[in-house]
């Protein structure tokens, strides 16, 4: 075999051992060492390969730690729809997001904070519609569900006169999305919303967060809430997650200059089936 193969080939077959569940999400693979004698290769091939695997997504390797197998590709990607839900299986009232879970317990994996702090991203800043630098409430969060890595961070940046008019949009409620609703009794009724998606690498803080390596694209959503009571932007959402745990699902609408057939169609479409 080629040398400039060997690594690949050996990618191949480490992948289809993760994909036959030799190893649970989560376990810590053999060292490169143990790899290079099952392999009858050498250290830099067994570190190539696994550096494939790494971009895939199929490991992640953590200093001091080893090189983990990752959940992201143990599981169905969940499909991402685009409903605005009203809470109601909570005491608390709020909203809940398209955010590609199903029945699954969500958590938070570290503590909530809010906190004043200055907007300093100029595309954040500017979707907000308020100037570099100015002091916004802001809400972070990194969930989850229970029994799996971070699914996604979580960045909401609320205007100065949204935080004035309800400052208990920095508290930790019990149910989620109830900030929203705070905002909206405070005079922003009803809030609407637009997403803005990309694709991007993730910043080293980030990977470190989701437990993902730096290789692996994340998809960003940007959520930009308008207040109904001036038709101003009141929030931005930022919705950081790691390619390969979620999918987006667009319905495609016909504009109504596409409702009808092609006139040259439609004298053909009305005349009833003939057998053949």
């Amino acid at each position: 075999m080629a040398v400039h193969s060997r690594y690949l080939d050996i990618a191949a077959q480490i992948r289809a051992r993760i994909e036959a569940d030799e190893w649970e999400p989560g376990a810590k693979l053999p060292r490169l060492d143990d790899f290079a004698k099952q392999y009858d290769a050498n250290r830099d091939t067994i570190g190539r390969a696994i550096g494939v695997l790494e971009t895939e997504g199929y490991v992640w390797a953590v200093q001091g730690r080893g090189i983990i197998v990752r959940h992201g590709m143990m599981r169905l990607r969940r499909p991402r729809g685009n409903l605005v839900k009203r809470n109601v299986a909570t005491d608390s009232p709020g909203y809940s997001f398209p955010s590609a879970s199903g029945q699954e317990v969500w958590k938070h994996h570290i503590t909530p904070v809010a906190s004043e702090e200055p907007l300093t991203d100029p595309r954040i800043a500017k979707l907000l519609g308020v100037a570099v630098g100015t002091p916004c409430m802001r809400r972070f969060r990194v969930t989850g569900p229970e029994s799996e890595p971070p699914f996604q961070i979580n960045i909401s940046w609320i205007h100065p006169r949204g935080a004035e008019s309800a400052p208990e949009v920095g508290s930790q409620a019990p149910g989620p999305g109830d900030w929203l609703y705070r905002l909206e009794k405070a005079g922003h009724w009803p809030i609407s919303w637009m997403e803005i998606h990309r694709a991007r690498m993730p910043t080293k803080d980030e990977a470190a967060l989701l437990e993902i390596p730096t290789s692996l694209p994340v998809l960003e959503i940007v959520r930009v809430g308008t207040s109904g009571g001036d038709g101003q932007p009141i929030e931005v959402t930022e919705y950081i997650v790691a390619s390969d745990r979620v999918e987006t699902v667009h319905v495609l609408h016909r504009d109504e200059s596409a409702q009808d057939p092609w006139p040259e169609d439609a004298e053909g479409l009305d005349e009833p089936e003939t057998g053949r």
